[in-house]
């Protein structure tokens, strides 16, 4: 019989394998591991981190009495999820081939509903090349980087898994991105991650696996217009001049695709302003960050990680850690000319010299100027300011978080961002609330993990954690402006990640299948 067992601890260093052998002792029972449901490092107590479990056992019949007494319980498999065909709504387009795009298609696939996908930037071979050619030379192409290609932004981050939505879906999302490329340990994983160079892999079997059912891919094809009549969506105008009819229109173009949300505005789509955040990224030695988290035990550890808060109790502002990236690198995330702004990411094995994590001030909509778009305006000021600061080609601008924070001179040996960096105050580049709020969180932090401060470099900025503005739908999914029109994803203001992007555009495409 099954037995769920919880609270099994282990020592850092210790095997998922020698998992039944502790099991089996704690017990005292002949035990036989069949799945780990969750793992996760406790590490409240620096000099004794240990490994958290929580498992499912094959167990002698004639035990699993004595087991239940002992605060076991009986596992019972979760109902599997039936995925019926629906109806046939006639073609669909998906404009953005980010985590809400793909998962979109993906889930019409299984619906036996073929999709057409459009993606301003390339697949991801051609990406990674432009990519390379912005790290090492400081070339930009605006419609191939960091944030524009195939997989969207989530391509080139940590590929982190953590979400704080609870919606139906998230399970088949994980069983996919397993069944696609990703390690299984995602499936238990306290705090799941795939890595850039994995994702990578990922997302071009997702492809692989979609167009040997019919879907069409069209890479290089940038949306620039929504084709209307009689308020319904009917077709979209590329920049290559052809206009492309459907009968649902999926947009998944991501929080960057900013000439899009302009021409929605010009056209009178339903947009409104939501609040988001800015700040810059923290850079640290990975061993420090290893060692004020994990202790004397790091070195069995993975590269440890750190989530922080801080509200000032006067102005009732948050500021805190996002998307914290161990072992990893800064890498740029521009997407227009003139303009910089940075990101962070990690590999599978977050193996790199440095963390990173970005440290952002929440803004709130009526912080940035009146009408649907001031938020876009607000990212941007920052990344002009940011770039000139920088000298140019993309150098980022660079400071001291010592520096920043007290006035005391620090100098700076070298940061990961390979393009080039120059040191800059960043007191005049951010807004003055901004500047203010880290100044006060970053010595609140540095009281939490000690030499968080001294040991600190900021680059910046980072402007992109989510989008400043909200294109309108209902609770049909639709724009409320246009019928069959469809915003989905981060870059339309409903979701904040890789997961949550995905399962809104599951939802969205289990909607459109009548399902």
């Amino acid at each position: 019989m099954k037995i769920l067992i919880d609270n099994i601890n282990m020592e850092p260093g210790c095997e998922d394998a020698s998992l039944e052998l502790r099991a089996a002792k704690n017990y005292k029972s002949n035990l036989k591991l069949y799945k780990i449901l969750r793992k996760s490092i406790d590490a409240r107590k620096k000099g004794r981190v240990i490994i958290k479990y929580r498992a499912v056992f094959m167990a002698d019949d004639k035990d699993v009495h004595r087991l239940i007494k002992a605060g076991c319980t009986i596992y019972h498999e979760p109902e599997m999820l039936t995925l019926e065909k629906g109806v046939d709504p006639g073609s669909v387009l998906i404009v953005g081939s980010g985590p809400a795009g793909l998962f979109a298609a993906l889930r019409l696939m299984e619906r036996g509903i073929r999709a057409t996908i459009l993606e301003r930037g390339k697949c991801v071979a051609e990406r990674h090349q432009d990519v390379a050619l912005l790290k090492k030379e400081g070339l930009l192409n605006t419609e191939s980087n960091v944030v524009f290609g195939e997989g969207g932004a989530g391509t080139y981050s940590d590929g982190k898994l953590t979400t704080r939505i609870n919606k139906g879906g998230i399970e088949w999302l994980f069983e996919k991105l397993v069944e696609y490329g990703a390690p299984d340990t995602i499936l238990f994983d306290a705090k799941p991650h795939i890595g850039t160079d994995i994702l990578s892999s990922v997302v071009v079997n997702i492809r692989k696996e979609l167009t040997s059912f019919g879907t069409v891919f069209h890479f290089e094809e940038k949306v620039v217009d929504i084709v209307s009549r009689d308020e319904k969506a009917i077709a979209v105008r590329t920049a290559s001049g052809k206009e492309i009819a459907a009968d649902h229109i999926i947009v998944a173009c991501g929080n960057s695709a900013r000439d899009l949300f302009e021409s929605f505005d010009k056209q009178g789509v339903c947009l409104e302003k939501k609040g988001f955040a800015v700040g810059v990224r923290i850079e640290h030695p990975a061993e420090f960050i290893n060692k004020a988290q994990h202790g004397v035990q790091r070195a069995k550890l993975p590269a440890a990680d750190y989530l922080l808060t801080y509200t000032n109790k006067v102005t009732r502002r948050g500021t805190y850690s996002f998307c914290m990236c161990p072992g990893g690198e800064v890498v740029n995330s521009s997407s227009e000319q003139g303009m910089l702004c940075v990101n962070g990411m990690s590999y599978s094995k977050r193996d790199l010299p440095f963390s990173n994590s970005a440290i952002v001030v929440a803004v709130r909509p009526e912080d940035v100027m009146s009408g649907a778009l001031g938020g876009i305006s607000f990212q941007r000021d920052m990344e002009k300011k940011a770039f000139d600061a920088g000298g140019g080609k993309f150098f980022s601008p660079a400071m001291s978080a010592l520096t920043f924070c007290t006035g005391k001179s620090k100098s700076m040996e070298r940061v990961s961002y390979v393009t080039g960096f120059r040191e800059a105050d960043f007191s005049s580049i951010l807004p003055a609330f901004v500047s203010e709020e880290l100044k006060l969180s970053l010595t609140s932090f540095d009281r939490t993990i000690k030499g968080f401060v001294s040991e600190g470099v900021i680059i910046g900025v980072e402007t992109r954690t989510s989008s400043p503005v909200r294109v309108v739908r209902g609770d049909d999914f639709q724009s409320i402006s246009l019928k069959r029109l469809y915003p989905a994803g981060e870059g339309s203001g409903y979701a904040g990640g890789i997961v949550s992007s995905a399962v809104d555009g599951l939802r969205i495409a289990d909607h459109i299948s009548g399902v």
